[in-house]
């Protein structure tokens, strides 16, 4: 199995919604976020590749003209935690990217979130994983 990632970084601001009163988070901050997007292939391409590196290009002209340098409660209709954020970005590119397995989101040197689907790119669901595991029993 082969894994690469790529990381891309914006600047924005937000402010997280249902939090006890004086909680900093509460107030509206910034963040110097650090994307880092995981890619996996059991083969490589032509080039010996799991992508291109090029090709991800897309992921950053999204996050510039989306996110880079905005006030993500403006752009974005949920709550915009790390958590949030790492599932949107999986679900928005993971179409597009098929071997995309997971993302994380850094809000700074120590915190983070990743998100990864249960089953790998959510292409089987529990009852399929059951029918290829009775097929192979008989």
């Amino acid at each position: 199995m082969y894994t690469i990632s790529k990381e891309f970084s914006f600047s924005a601001s937000h402010k997280l919604a249902g939090l006890p009163t004086g909680h900093l988070c509460g107030n509206t901050h910034g963040h110097n976020y650090l994307v880092i997007v995981e890619l996996q292939s059991t083969n490589l391409d032509k080039t010996g590749m799991v992508v291109d590196y090029r090709k991800l290009t897309f992921i950053k002209e999204h996050i510039d003209a989306h996110l880079d340098h905005k006030h993500l409660n403006d752009v974005l209709d949920f709550n915009p935690t790390a958590e949030n954020l790492a599932k949107y970005i999986f679900d928005l590119f993971s179409k597009t990217y098929f071997q995309l397995i997971a993302v994380t989101v850094k809000e700074d040197a120590t915190r983070l979130a990743r998100y990864t689907p249960l089953f790998g790119t959510g292409k089987m669901t529990n009852q399929s994983i059951a029918e290829k595991i009775n097929e192979n029993m008989t």
